[in-house]
């Protein structure tokens, strides 16, 4: 049965969609089957991965509206074993539409529910906000991963979030967990990076993944062309990042498909 991580952060700007896209993408070049579903209007990660969001006949928005069925939804990317369930503009209404619906905060456990056999990992990139779409993300979720970018303020809304999470698990979803929090956007050159680093780590100890996204040019040029980066650019440390990040996921949940002594990469200086 597959494992399903919501991407989540009400702070916009915090490489949550880079994450989701570059995650799904490494558990896809791994050899693990994995859905990526785009829970934010803005489509991002529907045209991270090449698929035009005006394009969409159907997405998370008919799922979760109309009850289509995700099977019928669902899209394969370029990727091997990479697969899109997408979204488009449509979502931005479905807040309003959903507020009288029974088990509101329940409707996209329903539809990923019936879709967890299919797949290793089920991978949702969330909008910057915490309205009923990112509560049923996290309601449908087994665990959420927090980016959080180490820039000032990078701490700004955290609270706000765990407490979010907080109230999910005592009402509607006791199983979440924190997967981790992605530190993002690290330059080490800059004393600001550092000194967020050490201000994260020791606060929330163990929480905090080992690896950590460096700022890297080829992240941000890859989603131009409708790619995730370790297909725009293997080489590059953005790549490497977030293989890194992968396998420390799959070795902390025990899958099995890569060495388990495989050790992450020390990427040293980090590429601009």
């Amino acid at each position: 049965m597959g494992k399903i991580i919501t991407i989540a952060n009400q702070k916009g700007g915090v490489g949550k969609t880079t994450t989701a896209i570059n995650l799904a993408a490494s558990f896809a070049v791994l050899e693990y089957k994995t859905l990526l579903v785009d829970a934010d209007p803005q489509a991002n990660a529907t045209s991270g991965i090449g698929i035009d969001p005006k394009a969409i006949q159907q997405g998370i928005y008919e799922c979760m509206v109309n009850e289509a069925q995700a099977a019928n939804v669902i899209i394969e990317s370029d990727t091997p074993n990479l697969f899109l369930l997408p979204s488009s503009m449509d979502l931005v209404g479905a807040e309003i539409e959903l507020v009288n619906h029974p088990n509101r905060e329940k409707i996209m456990k329903k539809i990923l529910d019936e879709l967890r056999n299919e797949f290793d990992f089920i991978i949702i990139d969330c909008s910057p906000s915490l309205g009923l779409i990112t509560v049923n993300a996290l309601t449908a979720a087994d665990s959420v991963l927090i980016p959080v970018q180490c820039e000032y303020f990078a701490l700004e809304g955290l609270g706000k979030l765990l407490n979010t999470i907080k109230i999910v698990r005592s009402r509607i979803n006791s199983d979440l967990e924190i997967e981790g929090i992605l530190l993002t956007m690290y330059d080490q050159r800059l004393r600001l990076s550092n000194q967020m680093v050490n201000e994260i780590k020791p606060h929330f100890e163990d929480l905090v993944f080992n690896t950590i996204i460096h700022r890297n040019t080829k992240l941000g040029e890859a989603p131009t062309i409708g790619k995730p980066v370790i297909s725009y650019d293997a080489d590059s440390s953005g790549a490497l990042n977030y293989l890194n990040l992968a396998r420390e996921i799959l070795q902390k949940n025990k899958k099995t498909k890569i060495d388990e002594t495989e050790k992450t990469i020390d990427l040293g200086e980090s590429e601009n």
